[in-house]
């Protein structure tokens, strides 16, 4: 596994591999991995000739400078991690490598960015698609996986690719979860064991109400789902809302389309978590 630090380096790399017939694929990271990572670089091992992870905490999609600061970062740890997984290239670029001059592009994605994450994090997804954008110019993979964790992540840089034309295939790979249910996430690492005991009840009460879809409206879940994990302990939700899954558009009846997820935000502490479930 080789571990590189320029684009320079990397597109060399590439282009022998390239002209060699074997095929890229690329998983994008901001690092602290844990096994929802593994199973994207694995899914991506198994699938390309060349598997390529890049480890970039990317400043222009944090719109709180204190949740840049905390952002777990462990390299050495990352770097074992991937080197058990068969991954081939590693590119770990400094912020002067990716932005040698202010990314004042800016990105127009109708209705898609206005909404969840969105609304509360304005401007997040603009830099999501700066760097991804970047990366995807330096790497050239043909496959790229996302994980559906960030559900609207993922439709965000398919509708990039789409608006760019650009030669990959994007592949979203299932959550991975803790036994308690919990959606492994980097930020977990920051809660105390009281703490994931109470976040593991946001999967807990999603599911359940998966069983109340067939009774209620999605208007009637969302006030469930929001009140139950309000009354647990130290969880705040920031906002729960049941969609469109391609257009992210809330939905009032369950016959509104044959793609349905709900979508979550919670703070644990000062922790904020996301997760998602389908209910069609």
């Amino acid at each position: 596994m080789k571990v590189i630090h320029t684009i320079t380096d990397l597109e060399e790399l590439l282009q022998q591999h390239r002209q060699e017939g074997k095929t890229i694929g690329f998983v994008p990271t901001m690092g602290a991995l844990h096994q929802g990572h593994i199973t994207l670089v694995k899914r991506c091992v198994e699938e390309n000739d060349i598997c390529v992870v890049s480890i970039f905490v990317n400043p222009t999609q944090f719109n709180n400078r204190e949740d840049l600061r905390l952002y777990p970062r462990t390299p050495e740890k990352d770097y074992e991690l991937l080197e058990s997984t068969g991954a081939d290239i590693v590119f770990v670029p400094s912020e002067e490598e990716i932005y040698p001059a202010p990314d004042t592009r800016v990105f127009d994605f109708g209705l898609l960015d206005k909404v969840m994450e969105g609304a509360y994090r304005p401007g997040h997804f603009n830099g999501v698609a700066q760097v991804v954008s970047k990366l995807f110019a330096f790497v050239k993979p043909h496959k790229a996986y996302f994980g559906e964790k960030d559900f609207q992540q993922l439709a965000i840089v398919r509708e990039m690719v789409k608006q760019q034309e650009l030669p990959v295939e994007i592949i979203g790979v299932p959550i991975v979860r803790e036994p308690s249910g919990l959606a492994l996430s980097s930020r977990n690492q920051r809660l105390s064991e009281e703490q994931r005991e109470h976040a593991a009840e946001i999967y807990r009460i999603m599911q359940e109400s998966t069983l109340l879809a067939g009774e209620q409206s999605p208007d009637q879940i969302v006030r469930f789902v929001t009140g139950s994990v309000n009354n647990v302990p130290g969880l705040r939700v920031e906002y729960f809302g049941i969609v469109d899954g391609d257009s992210l558009q809330p939905v009032s009846s369950w016959q509104d389309s044959g793609n349905i997820v709900g979508a979550i935000a919670v703070y644990c502490g000062d922790v904020r978590l996301i997760d998602n479930i389908r209910y069609r």
